[in-house]
């Protein structure tokens, strides 16, 4: 156990499950000499702790974490449990609706860029941003930016110093500069909105930005698709869609979705703490296919889910509470 966790050492989890093993290890030993019909019960629990351990070192072996910006690996096989960072930065519960993450392509000097949006509805109100982890911790912005105007829904993204959403009450996209606060607008036709095809997590989350190693994308649904789920490249520079791919995926059946590398990943509800990512959809070939990774929800809902290629987490809004998750690639087989 020693030795595991010295070559883990990074580990929370790893640490904490070292700490109870060690101290339950120290209980075992005092009770062989007074109480051998509660060493029968610790040692169940300390069975327990040790095939958690064993997972943890499981998890340690199997995981393998492909160069930040590199796609050479075969996709998402597994993703960790949830980590709680703390409550928002309004310090309440209240605030159910919003998101938090990093800047998925930051300016030079800006590496840094943290942000967070949350709000008691589901609008995109207001953007605080933070110059480090540390101050997004201690909920010392150095930048807020009220919306007069608001934006709909919340599965927006930081992405090259832009903030990307829906604007408000339209089929728009819109993107506001983090540094004048300047706000462009993007005229997107046949889009549907006002929650026609809102995904099942919660109203008004039309338009689903996302941001990976190929560049930024947005997801939505229009009549034409009937529903189904469409999915777009956008172009940062002329802030316009390059390409767009359409799904057999019906929207409403999804919580939420992210890219990474150029795939689209879906997840659904299984029950009301655990989550699955049951689809996947590939850009560069255009197959679709049905997969199933589950992973645990610390609280019922949620609203935000993004993967940050700038550090190859997934990023999760619940009950007003940063989270995020670990992921774990497939490691590509080496030819002879």
């Amino acid at each position: 156990v020693t030795e595991l966790r010295q070559s883990v050492n990074s580990s929370v989890i790893f640490d904490h499950l070292y700490v109870e093993i060690r101290n339950m290890t120290l209980v075992v030993n005092q009770l062989e000499r007074y109480d051998k019909n509660n060493l029968l019960v610790i040692r169940r629990d300390f069975i327990k702790l040790q095939k958690k351990l064993e997972d943890c070192e499981k998890w340690r072996e199997e995981s393998f974490k492909p160069e930040i910006g590199s796609c050479n690996h075969g996709g998402i096989t597994n993703v960790s449990v949830p980590y709680i960072v703390q409550l928002n930065a309004h310090v309440s519960e209240g605030y159910i609706y919003g998101g938090w993450g990093r800047d998925s392509k930051p300016k030079p000097g800006f590496e840094e860029i943290y942000w967070y949006s949350g709000y008691s509805s589901p609008y995109t109100n207001n953007i605080y941003l933070y110059s480090d982890y540390t101050n997004l911790l201690l909920r010392n912005s150095y930048k807020n930016w009220v919306n007069d105007n608001k934006g709909n829904g919340n599965n927006n993204v930081m992405y090259g110093n832009y903030y990307y959403y829906n604007c408000y009450n339209s089929g728009n996209i819109c993107r506001i500069n983090a540094t004048t606060f300047n706000v462009e607008t993007r005229v997107l036709s046949g889009t549907a909105w006002n929650s026609r095809f809102s995904y099942s997590s919660a109203t008004y989350q039309d338009f689903d930005f996302a941001a990976d190693e190929n560049g930024l994308w947005v997801i939505y649904a229009t009549e034409a698709s009937k529903g189904n789920l469409v999915l777009s490249k956008i172009n940062t520079n002329t802030f316009s869609l390059e390409q767009t791919w359409d799904t057999n995926l019906f929207r409403r059946r999804v919580s939420n979705a992210f890219m990474v590398c150029g795939v689209l990943y879906a997840t659904r509800q299984l029950n009301l703490y655990t989550e699955e990512i049951f689809y996947k959809f590939d850009t560069q070939t255009g197959e679709e296919s049905y997969i199933s990774i589950p992973f645990n929800k610390q609280y019922e809902g949620f609203v935000y889910l993004d993967y940050n290629p700038a550090d190859q987490l997934l990023y999760m809004y619940s009950k007003g509470y940063y989270i995020f998750y670990k992921v774990q690639f497939q490691k590509l087989k080496q030819h002879a």
